[in-house]
């Protein structure tokens, strides 16, 4: 009789998580918070798609130096945002920094999640050494203030696309792992676990099959909210001269060259902050309406 509540089966399990699916995406078309953060998201990955098309002027051309926004450029054309102190046009430098921010941001995010979910269902599922071990580097890496750890690893690593992921993912993957774990030891009594347990299902099968499906919610908007985090230092870095070598756009570099004359030339600077601000607010208020619809389902 212990045993006769365990009933649960994959196929089961799969079919109500796709209707939960189904029931989540119906949620979020009522949820404007979440529709606003998600065509602002939107706007950005087609400004990032279409940039050989939509941009005005090549991004690493010198032009016109220190023309305001609304400058019309002698050879044809108008500088709508103004150019910076070498003459580069700052909207074609902002439409093509959108493809850097919007393929590192998302890798780097993707790699940290990826190895934080890996430790986080092995310290909570399997427990013992195994938690104790990953738990300790875990904190280890956690007490070292964030953006100091960014700092020594680049400066040690060098600036690159794939060291800023690796620094990204070095310093993230603990938080994640955090999560992770909490939701594995809430999980991990639920009856579907036991059924794959009697079934003889590896342990990873379990994790990876069984868990981690249950545990998306929290884990897609703590994912949403991380990548804004993510922006953040990658503009962060590049202000700090650590992100990606030049001429490449770059909206942490840009303020960077121009944060001397912003006083003299406030559009220099002003702009990237809006493009990099603008971003985060799209994932943030995608992170609510997520959470909104959580709490609904």
């Amino acid at each position: 009789m212990a045993n006769a509540t365990v009933t649960t089966t994959p196929e089961s399990t799969h079919w109500t998580a796709l209707k939960r699916a189904i029931r989540s995406f119906a949620l979020f078309r009522e949820s404007w918070i979440g529709m606003i953060g998600a065509a602002i998201i939107v706007f950005w990955i087609l400004v990032a798609i279409f940039a050989p098309l939509i941009s005005p002027f090549d991004p690493l051309a010198t032009l016109q130096p220190f023309a305001k926004p609304g400058t019309t450029f002698v050879k044809g054309g108008t500088f709508l945002l103004g150019t910076d102190h070498i003459g580069r046009d700052i909207l074609s430098r902002l439409i093509w920094g959108s493809r850097t921010v919007l393929i590192y941001a998302p890798l780097a995010t993707f790699t940290a999640y990826a190895v934080g979910i890996l430790m986080g269902l092995a310290a909570g599922y399997q427990r013992g050494w195994v938690d104790d071990v990953l738990s300790r580097i875990s904190d280890i890496v956690l007490s070292f203030p964030v953006l100091v750890l960014y700092i020594i690893i680049i400066a040690t690593i060098g600036a690159s696309g794939v060291n800023i992921i690796i620094a990204i993912t070095f310093a993230s993957a603990p938080g994640v792992m955090r999560i992770v774990r909490g939701l594995v030891l809430d999980l991990r009594s639920r009856d579907y676990v036991a059924a794959a347990q009697i079934r003889g299902e590896s342990a990873w099968y379990i994790m990876l099959v069984e868990i981690l499906p249950n545990a998306r919610g929290p884990l897609i908007v703590d994912a949403c909210l991380r990548m804004g985090y993510v922006i953040i230092t990658i503009g962060v870095l590049g202000f700090l001269g650590l992100g990606l070598p030049p001429p490449d756009p770059d909206w942490g570099g840009m303020i960077n060259e121009t944060r001397q004359m912003a006083m003299a030339f406030p559009h220099m600077a002003l702009f990237p902050c809006m493009a990099i601000s603008s971003l985060i607010l799209g994932f943030n208020l995608l992170a609510d309406g997520l959470r909104e619809i959580s709490l609904r389902d």
